[in-house]
């Protein structure tokens, strides 16, 4: 939108529609193409323009330009040094946990991947064995556990 504003300010345009002049084209998460026809901003566009010139004159000057009340980020600190956590007793709790599940973890996330390519391409949901993978419309494919009854048929949890 700061582009779109700029672009109608500098073309005096007070409308942007697709016959006219520019519009906002934005591609959407799921692929779709939307073309977002707007009027003139004269306000957002002082400001634009505004903020523009400042830091214009801060590449010709060579001062930092400063944010509009808001502090610096500040810099990051490099970190340089090694840490003996031996006698943290959390970091022993969490650091055996990691050990232990990290095998469970691989072994997850290789059945994740070949769960998805087992999948057939046209199903929008496969199950089977307690595990159900569902397809959303973007094509991220989901898994859920379903509780397996005594009969070895799943019930939906």
């Amino acid at each position: 939108m700061p582009q779109l504003q700029h672009n109608m300010w500098v073309v005096a345009a007070r409308y942007a529609a697709p016959v006219v002049s520019p519009v906002l084209s934005v591609i959407t998460g799921g692929g779709k193409w939307v073309e977002i026809a707007t009027h003139a901003d004269p306000l957002y566009q002082h400001l634009i323009v505004t903020a523009e010139r400042k830091f214009w004159r801060c590449v010709e000057s060579g001062e930092p330009p400063r944010l509009f009340g808001v502090e610096p980020p500040r810099p990051r600190i490099e970190a340089v040094r090694t840490v003996d956590m031996s006698d943290s007793n959390s970091w022993a709790e969490f650091a055996g946990l990691f050990r232990s599940t990290r095998q469970a973890f691989l072994d997850h996330e290789r059945s994740k991947a070949e769960l998805k390519v087992l999948m057939p391409e046209a199903a929008k949901e496969a199950i089977g064995h307690g595990v159900r993978a569902k397809r959303s419309k973007s094509g991220a494919i989901s898994f859920d556990l379903l509780d397996v009854d005594g009969s070895g048929h799943a019930a939906q949890q």
